[in-house]
């Protein structure tokens, strides 16, 4: 059953009356809520984030450069004339959201956003609100399977899948696992999406700091999370078939970097060490 708030053309699933939120676990959504400084966090998800953070150190610079990508991420295709997103892997809202960055450069966008973490879902309710001429929609979803997305009634009133769309897995995959069939997941998305579409992708990577990476692994591991991190050659396996813009696969704060932004919060040198903090890579590529 849709339920729909009218005035700002959000539509979203009606929600039990009572459910488990999942507050005596972590949450990987939550984490990274964590590590941007977010107040959506619970005890479980502040203590994992703090036992990763103590792995590596650069989990929060990480979840910044990634943030600012995807919002450079987003203008670069709203600026290409695609204006219709599916944005899988949402995250709790943290201002400014995609939808907010796309519909300030035209108001008439439309969003679909899509998470599994029923705290999303909450604060999706309240705060993923679009303006009058645009819509944006949450489906509560899992990506681990793609054909309850793209099946999902609210991605149908919303987005016109036989026009192009922008697909983005911003921070996700390393959180969809080989035995997942990751690259198939991917690839089933991709299918569904017409020529013209753009795909946005990123990734962590242990490239640069392979120790720190193995032993964040093995934590969160031990965590009962599901995660790998992919070497750069195995990240560009996702965009196969794919036509990649300039400057191609990079890290994510050298992808169209904003001369009047700095590189990284809180990051003295720009060069190698940011990058090894970062430790991700990301691009975007378009369906011919």
């Amino acid at each position: 059953m849709n339920g729909s708030d009218g005035g700002t053309g959000r539509t979203t699933r009606q929600e039990p009356a009572e459910r488990d939120l999942g507050l005596d676990r972590h949450h990987s959504a939550r984490i990274y809520d964590y590590f941007l400084g977010g107040q959506t966090n619970f005890p479980p998800d502040r203590e994992v984030a703090e036992k990763l953070l103590a792995a590596f150190p650069g989990f929060r610079h990480a979840a910044h450069a990634n943030r600012a990508f995807m919002h450079r991420a987003a203008r670069f295709v709203a600026d290409h004339g695609v204006h219709q997103f599916l944005d899988i892997g949402t995250g709790i809202p943290t201002s400014p959201n995609l939808h907010e960055v796309v519909q300030a450069q035209v108001p008439a966008a439309r969003v679909v956003y899509a998470d599994n973490d029923p705290i999303v879902l909450s604060h999706a309710r309240a705060l993923l609100s679009g303006t009058p001429e645009g819509r944006t929609v949450y489906v509560e979803a899992d990506v681990t399977e793609p054909q309850g997305i793209l099946d999902a009634p609210e991605l149908h009133e919303t987005l016109d899948m036989s026009a192009p769309v922008a697909l983005c897995l911003v921070g996700l995959l390393h959180y969809i696992t080989d035995e997942m069939d990751a690259h198939g997941i991917v690839r089933h998305l991709v299918d569904a999406l017409a020529p013209g579409s753009f795909v946005v992708l990123s990734q962590c990577t242990p490239d640069f700091a392979p120790d720190e990476w193995e032993e964040a692994m093995e934590v969160y591991r031990a965590e009962s999370g599901s995660a790998q991190v992919r070497p750069r050659a195995e990240f560009a396996r996702f965009f196969d078939g794919l036509e990649l813009f300039e400057p191609g696969i990079e890290v994510p704060h050298r992808w169209h970097p904003e001369p009047d932004s700095p590189v990284l919060v809180n990051v003295p040198d720009p060069g190698e060490r940011a990058d090894a903090l970062v430790s991700m890579w990301a691009g975007v590529a378009r369906k011919r």
